[in-house]
C-alpha cells in the first residue's frame, strides 16, 4: 500500500474512532435553551390564564409574556458533540450538570422543588399586585413544611398558623428561627398555634380563627451547625386571605421565575385601559410580598424566546441586567427593574411613547 494511502486510512479511522468517542463517552454537561412564551394577558390551553371573581375586571389587550427555559433532564448524559454543538448555537446555552441539579438531586425533586416554589410565585404575584393597588390582603405566618423524624414531626403540621413562640407574637416568618435560636439544643420551647383545620375551618365562614393550642418542643441540634444551634424541624411560610378569587392556570411550568409578570397580569385585568398600549412586553423575575423584584436563571435563553416571539421590551431584573446585555437579541430592549412600581412605571412610559426615560439594562448592571 502507497505511504499516502495508508496515512490517509489511518487518519480516516482516528477521525472516526475520535467520532465515536464523543457519541459514546458522556460528560457532566446539561443544555438550556429558550422554553415557551405565555401571554398572562391570555388564554393558553383554551382557558384564560388569569381568572378573577368576586371583583370588577377590565378587558385587558396586549401582551405581558411570562417567559420559560429547557433544560436537559437529570438523566440525561449528554457527549461531547452535543456538548460543542451547545457551546456554538446562539440559541442554547452548556453549563455543568450539578448547576441545575444540584447534591445529586433527582429530576423527581426537583421538579417537586419547582412545583412549590410556582405556587408560592404565585401567591406574592396576588399580594404584590392587590398592595399596589392598595388593597388589603390579610396574611399570617404558618408552618410551611415539618422535617421527618424532626422534634416537631406529629406535634406541629403544614399549615399551622404560629400567632406566638414563649409568648412572644409572631409578625413574619423571620421571627421564629430568631426565637427558636435563641434556646439552647436540649431546651423547651412554647408554640402557640392555631390548627391548621380550624384555620381552614375558619376561612370557609369567613371568619377569623381565635382558637389556639399551645404546643411544647424540645429543641435538637442541626446536623449543619458548627456553632450547635437550636431547631424544632420546620420551616416557616406566609399564608394569606384574599378579598376574592384569583386563580392562575397555568399547568407544566415550575419555579419563582414568572411572579413579576403575574403581579402586572393582575394588575392590568383590574385596572381600566391597557397598561401596554398594545406593544408586545415580555419579561421574567421572582417577586415577594412587597413587589420586591428577583433575579432568575437562565436570562439569555428568556430573551432569546421572547424575542422570537415578537417581544420588543424585556422587563429584566436588575440583577440579571449585566448577564442579558452582554448578548441582547436584535430588535429587544432591555429594561431594568427592581420593585413592581419600577415595572409599572417602565410600562407607562412604553405606552406613552417615552422610551429616551427607559431605565435600560448595560454589561455595567
Amino acid at each position: 500500500m502507497p505511504r499516502r494511502t495508508a496515512t490517509m486510512l489511518a487518519s480516516t479511522l482516528m477521525l472516526i474512532a475520535l467520532l465515536c468517542a464523543g457519541v459514546l463517552i458522556p460528560v457532566p454537561y446539561a443544555e438550556m435553551s429558550p422554553g415557551p412564551t405565555v401571554n398572562t394577558l391570555g388564554d393558553h390551553d383554551g382557558e384564560p390564564v388569569l381568572q378573577i371573581a368576586g371583583h370588577k375586571t377590565y378587558p385587558a389587550d396586549g401582551h405581558l409574556n411570562m417567559t420559560t427555559v429547557r433544560v436537559t433532564s437529570a438523566d440525561y448524559r449528554m457527549n461531547i458533540v452535543e456538548a460543542v454543538y451547545g457551546w456554538l448555537a446562539h440559541d442554547s446555552k452548556i453549563v455543568p450538570h450539578d448547576t441545575l441539579y444540584p447534591d445529586g438531586k433527582t429530576e423527581e425533586q426537583s421538579t417537586q422543588e419547582n412545583a412549590e416554589e410556582f405556587s408560592q410565585s404565585q401567591e406574592s404575584a396576588k399580594v404584590a399586585a392587590l398592595k399596589e393597588l392598595g388593597i388589603p390582603v390579610r396574611s399570617w405566618v404558618i408552618v410551611s413544611t415539618v422535617v421527618k423524624d424532626s422534634p416537631a414531626e406529629g406535634r406541629l403540621h403544614a399549615g399551622d398558623v404560629i400567632k406566638a413562640i414563649d409568648g412572644t407574637e409572631i409578625k413574619e416568618p423571620a421571627d421564629v428561627a430568631k426565637l427558636v435560636t435563641k434556646h439552647k439544643p436540649g431546651q423547651d420551647v412554647v408554640f402557640t398555634v392555631v390548627p391548621a383545620k380550624d384555620q381552614a375551618a375558619a376561612e370557609k365562614a369567613h371568619k377569623t380563627a381565635t382558637r389556639t393550642r399551645d404546643v411544647t418542643i424540645t429543641t435538637t441540634t442541626s446536623d449543619d451547625s458548627a456553632a450547635k444551634r437550636a431547631i424544632v424541624g420546620i420551616s416557616a411560610g406566609t399564608d394569606h386571605t384574599f378579598p376574592f378569587t384569583i386563580d392562575i392556570k397555568l399547568a407544566d411550568v415550575g419555579g419563582p421565575s414568572a411572579g413579576l409578570m403575574f403581579a402586572l397580569g393582575i394588575y392590568d385585568k383590574l385596572t381600566p385601559g391597557d397598561l401596554t398600549g398594545g406593544t408586545f412586553v415580555a419579561g421574567t423575575g421572582t417577586i415577594d410580598d412587597e413587589g420586591t423584584v428577583g433575579p432568575i436563571g437562565g436570562i439569555e435563553m428568556k430573551t432569546v424566546g421572547a424575542r422570537s416571539k415578537g417581544a420588543r421590551y424585556f422587563l429584566t431584573p436588575a440583577d440579571n441586567c449585566a448577564a442579558a446585555a452582554k448578548d441582547t437579541p436584535g430588535g429587544l430592549t432591555l429594561v431594568k427593574v427592581k420593585t413592581i412600581g419600577d415595572a409599572l412605571d417602565a410600562l407607562k412610559d412604553i405606552r406613552g411613547g417615552d422610551t429616551a426615560a427607559l431605565p435600560k439594562c448595560t454589561t455595567k448592571g
